[in-house]
């Protein structure tokens, strides 16, 4: 999720320097702005297909590192390109279904568990990435650029909330365990083995 914070932070400074007109606001040349846009645009997406595949940490962390790399490079080659963003993104794609065949099949233990969860969340979210790559690969023109990138956003953003998968509902996320000296707390989620202070 704060992948998804920091790439959209990205993206309004893009928009905002990329705007016609006299209210231009350019924090950072506009090169470096579109590619931060679409650097965490494309992160974004391969981050959400991991989360959603619930591979081991140690694997989801190095898929996560080499992706992101593979997206930054493909990127400085050529920006524009479709298959810059897809192929990544498809290959995350094969790793969740091969992940989730394998559980269900070896494992007996199939996510998703129920129906619910397919027609409430999966299908929905699906459907509105589809809608989205459709908009980014074909109807996207310099003449409704300004439209169709403000509803390529939207969808993503929805696909992406339907699509992760929830909280474990029988850990606690942050288990709260030693105290320190200036009243700040060391929490430490066990799961994911991240640290915070509170």
């Amino acid at each position: 999720m704060a992948t998804c914070m920091r790439a959209a932070a990205a993206r309004q400074f893009y928009h905002a320097c990329d705007q016609p007109g006299e209210a231009v606001l350019c924090i950072l040349s506009y090169d470096t702005l579109q590619y931060c846009d679409f650097l965490g645009s494309g992160v974004s997406i391969w981050a959400t297909i991991l989360c959603m595949a619930r591979l081991k940490a140690a694997l989801k962390y190095v898929l996560l590192l080499l992706g992101t790399l593979v997206l930054a490079m493909t990127l400085q080659l050529d920006r524009r390109g479709a298959w810059n963003t897809m192929g990544p993104c498809l290959f995350a794609f094969v790793v969740m279904v091969t992940v989730w065949v394998y559980r269900c099949g070896h494992r007996r233990r199939c996510y998703p568990p129920s129906w619910q969860r397919w027609a409430f969340y999966l299908l929905p979210g699906i459907s509105m990435a589809a809608v989205a790559i459709a908009i980014y690969a074909s109807m996207m023109t310099s003449d409704n650029y300004y439209y169709t990138h403000s509803i390529w956003h939207m969808l993503l953003a929805g696909s992406a909330a339907f699509l992760l998968p929830p909280r474990d509902k029988h850990a606690e996320p942050w288990a709260c365990s030693q105290g320190l000296a200036c009243r700040y707390q060391i929490c430490k989620n066990h799961r994911e083995e991240l640290y915070t202070v509170t």
